[in-house]
């Protein structure tokens, strides 16, 4: 028996851990960095937000670029992820990071594992916010 495809999917700071390490030993994957997008923490009523709020969802998909910088996202981990099925890969990671881990890396990465969920169902999505643990329990993998 084949072992599931698990993705890794992490969201942090790049002010205060750093792109995380890939605890497989396998070293690639993939790194974005979400600092290109407007920052919704830089308004007082997202400051104490995440991007698993929807204000600030709402924010992020009609006032910035970020659908197009997922879709293009999600449009290049297809390729790896088709592929490592295909080859009977075990382990993929996708990290988002942003300056504090808390709005655009955040929703980036709930974001992505919906979309590897719906599109491959074959595969197993794990979610880490490495910033904001509080959020771990409600982003548990649901395969």
């Amino acid at each position: 028996m084949q072992n599931k495809l698990v993705i890794d999917i992490h969201s942090f700071s790049y002010k205060k851990g750093g792109i995380p390490k890939d605890n497989t030993d396998n070293g690639g994957g993939f790194v974005f960095d979400c600092r290109g997008i407007l920052n919704p923490g830089r308004i007082e009523e997202y400051k104490t937000q995440t991007g698993n709020d929807i204000g600030v969802q709402e924010f992020l998909e009609t006032k910035t670029e970020m659908p197009s910088f997922l879709k293009s996202i999600h449009d290049l981990v297809s390729i790896s992820i088709n592929n490592y099925l295909e080859r009977g890969f075990e382990n993929l990671q996708i990290n988002f990071g942003c300056t504090g881990g808390q709005h655009r890396s955040v929703y980036s990465a709930i974001k992505t594992a919906e979309f590897i969920r719906k599109n491959f169902p074959d595969a197993e999505v794990k979610i880490h916010h490495d910033e904001q643990l509080h959020l771990n329990l409600s982003s548990a993998s649901s395969n």
